[in-house]
């Protein structure tokens, strides 16, 4: 039976020990409505973590499923649960694993199958032999099934994230990884409890001079139905990014920006020179001719009987003559126009 917390930072649970120096791993994993998928992955996950030397805890938050995740977990070995009450979102759920873990390594995975857990301990032994802050195992293997749909939208925020962090990432947001604790706990103030966590501790560490590796891992189609919301979470995400950006690196959101504001003044600076300067006088020769118009049509002492046919008339003559005018500025400029 796996041991159940119903309320987080309470009990602390035994981990598994072993007789070696090599550091503890405790692996976090976030479940909302996972039971069809959840059952295979924990157990997969014990069997790998009982064939290496190193001590571990495996640790499952459920974040308030409504369907039998936690029934499943609870009935499985050496896995400790704790359960949210209410739907809390993802990072909400790493956090609280996070501040649970009592081994200096974390590992964190998806409870749908798509990662690739067997590659875990690759991660750890190049973290160990780089000495790195965390390895983010990218997903960009030979078999990736991400759908069509949110690639696009990855293709953006990879790019602007690149941007604000100085180097190239291969992938922002994976959620199989393997960092120090105590170096991720420092960010804590700042992780969002949405999907963004990955994102922001990603751009956080990288910005911050922490050492982070990647390694290349297949991602496989998801058990069940993603909770992710395409349009919704890509808006987030780019939000986010830009946050991350002005708090570590503001120069590289501001500098663009003044540069921007600063090219559009320019823009607006030569147009009202150039083109508003001639429509003004393109409007003064247009009520000169129209005046002209009127005194041509109507000369001086000829009577009239109908004063409204007469003001119809002078509006209809001076509209011909500022028509031909304006065509003869548009065609030559500097040519004296014939309405004159």
């Amino acid at each position: 039976m796996s041991v159940l917390l119903s309320e987080p930072h309470t009990l602390p649970a035994a981990p598994h020990h072993a007789s070696t120096t090599l550091a503890g791993i405790s692996v976090v994993i976030p479940a909302y409505n996972e039971e069809h998928g959840i059952g295979p992955v924990l157990t997969q996950l014990n069997t790998l973590m009982q064939q290496q030397l190193r001590p571990y805890e495996i640790i499952v938050i459920d974040d308030g499923s409504r369907d039998n995740t936690a029934a499943v977990v609870h009935a499985l070995p050496d896995i400790t649960l704790i359960r949210h009450t209410r739907n809390r979102g993802y990072g909400a759920a790493l956090k609280t694993g996070i501040r649970r873990a009592s081994h200096p390594l974390i590992c964190i995975t998806d409870a749908d199958g798509t990662y690739p857990n067997e590659r875990m301990f690759d991660l750890v032994a190049l973290l160990e032999a780089n000495q790195s802050d965390m390895v983010v195992g990218a997903r960009t293997g030979e078999q990736v099934a991400i759908p069509l749909v949110r690639r696009p939208a990855k293709w953006f925020i990879g790019k602007l994230a690149n941007y604000v962090a100085g180097q190239k990432i291969p992938d922002i947001n994976s959620g199989f990884r393997v960092f120090r604790r105590d170096a991720v706990r420092r960010f804590f103030a700042l992780l969002p409890n949405g999907f963004s966590f990955t994102t922001t501790i990603t751009l956080g560490m990288m910005t911050s001079n922490y050492l982070v590796d990647y390694v290349s891992v297949n991602y496989h189609a998801r058990v069940g139905r993603s909770k992710i919301k395409p349009i919704r979470d890509t808006l987030n995400f780019i939000q986010l990014i830009l946050r991350i950006g002005l708090y570590f690196v503001p120069l590289k959101i501001f500098l663009p920006l003044s540069l921007l504001l600063l090219v559009l003044a320019l823009v607006w600076g030569i147009f009202s020179t150039l083109v508003l300067q001639q429509l003004a006088d393109v409007s003064t020769l247009m009520i000169a001719i129209d005046r002209r118009a009127s005194s041509d049509f109507w000369p001086a002492g000829r009577t009239h009987q109908s004063p409204n046919a007469e003001r119809l008339s002078q509006r209809r003559r001076g509209r011909v003559a500022c028509l031909t005018c304006v065509l003869c500025m548009l065609r030559r400029p500097s040519t004296r126009c014939r309405a004159s």
